[in-house]
């Protein structure tokens, strides 16, 4: 297989919200991804207040460029969960340091576009934002490791400042 390579330029950026990336405890954090006004204008966002979540497509900026494993690991390093491949991650620690999120829309103002439960960090450069349709959702069964349940537990909760 031969290397493609391509220039991908950030379209937006995260602003406010988390300013580190943590394992769980992403419920209820808003931030804002602010489109670059440079190249876009307030028409780029027409019609997205008519949605309720955003995928957001984000670098992962603060990783370790030297913490990426090609191989299997534990996730978490947890010696109870199997080892898994590269790809049965959903983690930082990526090949091209790519994340996708789903989170929720609550408001658009010009080119900010508030949102919660976003994993990204504040300063993440956004490559992409799409309209969730439900459509492009799971069809048929939804099968995934039992592990993957447990790691993910407190994920979305809120966070443990908020839980008193």
């Amino acid at each position: 297989m031969t290397a493609e390579r391509f220039t991908v330029e950030p379209i937006a950026h995260v602003v406010g919200g988390r300013t580190e990336p943590t394992d769980d405890y992403w419920g209820g954090s808003r931030a804002i991804v602010r489109i670059d006004g440079e190249r876009f204008s307030p028409a780029a966002t027409k019609g997205l207040d008519e949605f309720s979540h955003l995928e957001i497509v984000f670098r992962f900026h603060l990783t370790d460029p030297t913490d990426l494993h090609l191989g299997a690991r534990r996730p978490r390093d947890n010696p109870e969960w199997p080892e898994v491949g590269i790809f049965g991650h959903r983690n930082m620690r990526r090949i091209n340091w790519l994340g996708v999120s789903r989170c929720r829309l609550i408001k658009v103002e010009g080119l900010d576009l508030h949102v919660e439960d976003l994993d990204a960090v504040s300063g993440s450069p956004v490559f992409d934002i799409k309209p969730w349709f439900s459509e492009f959702g799971p069809r048929g069964e939804v099968r995934q490791a039992d592990w993957t349940t447990q790691m993910l537990g407190l994920y979305f909760s809120p966070p443990i400042e908020n839980q008193k």
